[in-house]
């Protein structure tokens, strides 16, 4: 056997006293990937693509030399996270930006502008916070995996918004989406890795992020305008955030899968049909108004919404479809599963078994980007082919060939996504992620205290709630039989602190500064954000404590 082939044939069990047998030592260690990635992006404002390049060296020489994984291993388990980020992940960017891209090459982003700004009763506080908090939901419930991020923050550039403003207030309004995302993947992936029902988890997901709900869209005003946002705007923000509080506290025990879906069109039909009553208080700034002879007609007003109502429909079909047939399952059934060369077999659980997470879901039908795809593609014809009296004059071909403009423009946010992704593997693969996890676990009936932490701290190495529900599920269940706990509150934390992650994860910030065209921009956005997303963590680890020792009553499910 060649010496390569003996790196690649040499089992491997993560374990999380690797350094010198201590749990807390390791987990120190294994942060120093992650640490390393912020205080280089954020001190030394370094470009993002090198701050993952160097992280992602960094964790492959503490995988190999303090917690002893086969080089050929580290390398491979770093291949297997490359092809997660292409695919679905930079594919999903792509083909949003791409449909973002149409709507601004075609001239159409102005009458799309004029539709909010009625919504809004030319208010451009009012219009983000509905596209930020609603839209953006509404996404998230439906596809995930980036795609609200992309295409919400794009809108709100298109609405006015400055590039950093509408990045900031795009990925604080998508957290609490996120745990109960792509038809609340999350939340089943840590109810079932956790030995629980997915239903009672969501149950309890959805009783403390109805208390959130009411919190967020508070911020985002404050984050678009400061406290003048929030006092000029607050009946709207508590309209949109007991609407969507309502969607998330019942939606779970009749069908938890259309939790986010649901609490966002509660919260848009709410805002719509206060705002008929209602008119705001607007300071000149943020007044936005069009002229008489710019104002769509009925056709202008549909081509403008086409791309963003007709991706929402499309996706909405192929998710909730059931009809004669299971559509999602049937798409599902096209993905390709692929134990990873070189790991599966060789990396195994604690308790001697192949661990599931080396193989690769290639998603084919069932991925949201091949629908954006679609949508994109239909919107191409429809654009080339209607001009509304020859005011948006352009052709099939120009539309198209945005694509590759697009990806041009894309190349070094891909390079940065990548790389991060390369990074979440080789930390989660070696027990980098999981040392974490276990030295937390330590602290008894204060974990309960500590419990969202975990998800939040997965998610920012993975920037996928999914993940950090597979890396912790099963030792919150475990941490929460040792110190008599409701292991179902638990694995509810780990989700949503997962969603509130996110807010700070490197991959979701290459997403955002995508979007609105401002690369280079990591570093501020993730000062800016950050404290929306501790503070935010700290009132769920507080809610999460207070659930556990019954202090919340009747209010929690039984």
């Amino acid at each position: 056997m060649t010496l390569t082939a003996s790196l690649l044939a040499t089992a491997f069990t993560p374990s999380t006293t690797a350094v010198g047998g201590n749990v807390f030592l390791t987990a120190i260690i294994g942060l120093l990937p992650l640490i390393a990635f912020f205080v280089l992006m954020g001190a030394f404002k370094v470009a993002t693509h090198w701050c993952a390049i160097i992280s992602l060296v960094l964790s492959a020489v503490i995988a190999v030399v303090a917690f002893h994984m086969p080089v050929g291993m580290t390398a491979l388990s770093a291949t297997q996270g490359l092809a997660m980020g292409f695919v679905p992940i930079i594919y999903i960017i792509i083909a949003a930006v791409w449909l973002y891209n149409l709507t601004e090459t075609s001239g159409r982003s102005q009458d799309l502008k004029a539709v909010f700004n009625a919504i809004g009763k030319g208010d451009q506080r009012a219009q983000a916070l509905i596209v930020a908090f609603c839209f953006c939901g509404l996404l998230e419930g439906l596809a995930g995996f980036g795609a609200p991020v992309a295409i919400t923050a794009a809108m709100l550039v298109t609405l006015g918004v400055p590039k950093l403003k509408a990045a900031i207030t795009t990925i604080v309004g998508n957290g609490i989406y996120v745990g109960f995302g792509a038809m609340s993947i999350p939340a089943t992936t840590a109810g079932n890795l956790g030995g629980e029902d997915p239903v009672s988890v969501a149950q309890n997901m959805g009783h403390l992020t109805s208390l959130i709900c009411v919190l967020v869209p508070f911020l985002l005003l404050f984050i678009l305008d400061g406290a003048r946002g929030v006092r000029q705007l607050w009946p709207l923000a508590l309209v949109a955030g007991i609407a969507a509080g309502i969607g998330h506290f019942v939606t779970p025990s009749l069908s938890y899968e259309l939790t986010s879906v649901v609490g966002a069109l509660l919260a848009f039909a709410a805002c719509y049909l206060f705002l008929l009553a209602w008119t705001p208080n607007t300071p000149g700034e943020y007044h936005s108004e069009v002229a008489a002879a710019d104002k769509p007609d009925r056709e202008r007003v549909i081509l403008a919404l086409l791309p963003y109502v007709l991706v929402v429909v499309i996706i909405a079909i192929t998710k909730l479809w059931k009809l004669g047939v299971d559509l999602s399952a049937v798409l599902s059934g096209t993905d390709i599963k692929i134990p990873w060369p070189g790991v599966y077999g060789n990396l195994l659980t604690a308790d001697g078994e192949a661990s599931s997470s080396a193989v690769y879901n290639l998603q084919t039908l069932s991925n949201p980007g091949t629908w954006i795809l679609l949508t994109a593609v239909i919107v191409c014809i429809v654009y080339g082919t209607r001009s509304s009296g020859g005011r948006f004059q352009t052709s099939i071909g120009a539309m198209f060939a945005v694509l590759p403009r697009t990806i041009y423009t894309l190349r070094m946010s891909i390079l940065t996504i990548a790389s991060v992704m390369a990074l979440a593997y080789v930390m989660n693969f070696s027990g980098q992620t999981t040392a974490v996890g276990a030295a937390l676990a330590t602290t008894g009936a204060a974990f309960a205290f500590l419990s969202p932490v975990l998800g939040w701290v997965g998610t920012a190495v993975a920037g996928s709630a999914t993940s950090a529900g597979a890396l912790f599920a099963n030792l919150q269940a475990t941490a929460a039989a040792q110190a008599h706990l409701d292991p179902r509150i638990l694995l509810a934390a780990n989700t949503i602190g997962g969603g509130l992650g996110k807010i700070v994860s490197p991959q979701n910030l290459a997403v955002v500064t995508t979007a609105v065209d401002a690369p280079g921009t990591d570093a501020e956005i993730l000062k800016k954000a950050a404290p929306y997303s501790i503070g935010l963590l700290l009132v769920l680890c507080c809610l999460v404590l207070a659930a556990s020792q019954g202090w919340l009553g009747a209010y929690m499910p039984a």
